[in-house]
Order: C-alpha cells, then sequence, then structure tokens
C-alpha cells in the first residue's frame, strides 16, 4: 500500500480554513517524526480501519457533489506535498471554482517552487509550521533542515498568496524562545499563531504521558514573537 496516494477526508469543517466551510484532504505520509504528532494514523498509516483511507480522486468526486455549500478546499496531513500528484490535484479543485489552503512543514521548496510556477497550481492559502529552531529539526529526522526551511519561507513571501505560521507550545518549556529567535528571521509580516499542545495519540506514547501546554505557555512564546515584531496570536 502506498500511503503516500490515500487520504482521509473531512466533508466539512469550520476550522481548517480560515472563515471558510471547507472540505478537508489529511495526505497519508510525512516526512518529519514529530514525537508529540498526534495524527499517528496519517503518518503511520496505522490504528485505524482501512474504510478511513480513500484515494484523492475518490474525495474530489464527494468535493465536487457539494461544492455549492463549500468555501474551500484545505490539503494536509500527514504531509501534501509528499503526493506526487498535488499540482495536477490543485488544478482540479481550482476548476471547480474552489480556493485551496495547502498546509505544509515546509521541508520540500522544490514542491512549492513547482506549485507557484503556475496560477493554477499556486494555492490559495499557505499555512506553514515551524516545529522548532530549524538546527533543531534534526530532532525530529530530518537533514539540512535549515536551507529547506529558509528557501520555502522565501518562497511563501514571495508568492503574494495570503499565509500563515503555526507554531507548537509544547510542555516542560520545550519549545523555547530561542526557538522563536531562530524562527523569527523566517517570519515576515502574516500571522504566528501558536497551539497549545494536548497529550493523546502521540506518534511518540512516551508524550502522552505529558501534561497539556498552558494558556500561559502560548501567551509567552507569543508575547516573545510579538517583542521581536511579529504578528504573534498565543
Amino acid at each position: 500500500m502506498d500511503i503516500n496516494n490515500l487520504v482521509m477526508l473531512r466533508k466539512t469543517s469550520l476550522v481548517d480554513y480560515p472563515g471558510k466551510v471547507a472540505a478537508a484532504l489529511f495526505f497519508c505520509g510525512c516526512n518529519l517524526r514529530c514525537p508529540w504528532c498526534q495524527n499517528r494514523e496519517l503518518v503511520l498509516a496505522s490504528n485505524a480501519p482501512d474504510q478511513a483511507f480513500i484515494s484523492p480522486d475518490q474525495a474530489l468526486r464527494h468535493i465536487e457533489k457539494r461544492r455549492a455549500v463549500l468555501g474551500g478546499v484545505v490539503l494536509s496531513g500527514g504531509e501534501p506535498t509528499l503526493y506526487h500528484e498535488l499540482p495536477a490535484l490543485i488544478t482540479r479543485v481550482k476548476a471547480m471554482g474552489l480556493p485551496v489552503k495547502l498546509d505544509t512543514n515546509g521541508m520540500a521548496p522544490h514542491v512549492l517552487e513547482t506549485l507557484f510556477s503556475q496560477r493554477e497550481t499556486t494555492p490559495d492559502y499557505i499555512a506553514l509550521d515551524l516545529k522548532l529552531a530549524p538546527a533543531r529539526y534534526t530532532l525530529l529526522g530530518v537533514k539540512n533542515p535549515t536551507a529547506r526551511l529558509k528557501e520555502s519561507a522565501a518562497l511563501i513571501h514571495t508568492a503574494n498568496v495570503d499565509h500563515e505560521f503555526r507554531s507548537l507550545a509544547l510542555p516542560h518549556g520545550f519549545f523555547t524562545d530561542n526557538d522563536i529567535e531562530a524562527l523569527a528571521p523566517l517570519v515576515d509580516h502574516a500571522p504566528w499563531f501558536f497551539r497549545l499542545f494536548q497529550p493523546g495519540n502521540c506518534l511518540d506514547p512516551a508524550w502522552d504521558t505529558f501534561p497539556a501546554a498552558q494558556k500561559e505557555d502560548g501567551a509567552r512564546l507569543a508575547k516573545k514573537a510579538a517583542q521581536l515584531g511579529k504578528r504573534a496570536n498565543g
């Protein structure tokens, strides 16, 4: 089974695309191994019933039937840039008259460059996840992450599309002010959102024993980002 050619479909979402009622496709497979990731069934295509996974074609057929009531389509994951037919899929969605939001970890800047090369394959909105200081991505199983993140952030900045940045406030101060300082040069005028870690279904079960991040944890990180001139939301 090629998990990178399978998705889970959320038929209706009010939270995945800002200001829109959207359908969301969550792609299987990821090129990161964040131990706190709560999408274990997507990253590993495990712990989920077979019927939870469908092909992107099946998902698009469902979206086509409901396009009159949808305001957009979200491509998330896992990591959607691993899907080789992503440009064609975006083209098909936009041909329905629906805008596309892409969620990505930024580890495949060459894919973003391909998407931005043509209007019909350019997402209308992008969310770039910033996990840790670039140098710490080696903890997530990635080699040479700094160059990849810098290139992805630069491409998004110059693509003239709406976008946001997202980070996760982690327990025990695992995500620090030093991480904020290291990531800040990648963040432009767009909003930088700080969500709170909640244990449960983590890729590394040890993280399920950790406490949930508290509101003040996100507020502290957002304050640090704001001090650096960023539009932080904690």
